[in-house]
């Protein structure tokens, strides 16, 4: 199995029924690739192929045979994103932050509060209220925090 992990040439002999998410933690080492659920529910094991944020714990390996393949590492460790996860405590624990920060790279220059609910919405947290991941997402994409005084409902 031939592909691009993370802006390099991979050859893998990896079952191509297995897993992604086991393939790229188990053969490859890349552990900020969480698993969750193992059902596609929650999303800390988003990972971008071909650009399209999906859940790697419910793809065959063999589909990425050819494709373009992003984890939490090909971002480098020094993301604008995840120093701001940090800065507002948009991370807690832990499991989710990497595909939280994964689903959001889809994201396009402007997006509003919702665009943003909507990118996220495929990713559970169940530390931080979501408040602070909206507000790093806001934040790394230059857009203003919406005003929120006395509707917290707003950014939850």
């Amino acid at each position: 199995m031939q592909f691009v992990l993370n802006g390099k040439p991979t050859t893998l002999s990896a079952n191509p029924a297995a897993r992604l998410i086991d393939v790229l933690r188990e053969e490859c080492l890349l552990t900020g690739v969480k698993e969750g659920c193992g059902e596609g529910e929650c999303g800390a094991c988003t990972v971008l192929i071909d650009g399209e944020p999906v859940c790697s714990c419910i793809i065959p390996a063999g589909q990425v045979e050819g494709t373009e393949v992003v984890t939490i590492e090909g971002l480098g460790g020094n993301h604008p994103l995840q120093h701001l996860f940090m800065n507002e405590v948009g991370a807690q624990c832990g499991i989710c932050t990497p595909g939280m920060i994964m689903a959001a790279m889809k994201l396009g220059d402007a997006p509003t509060l919702d665009d943003i609910k909507t990118a996220l919405a495929g990713n559970l947290c169940r530390c931080t209220g979501y408040s602070a991941i909206y507000r790093a997402v806001l934040k790394w994409k230059g857009m203003p925090e919406p005003d929120t005084a006395g509707e917290m409902s707003v950014m939850e």
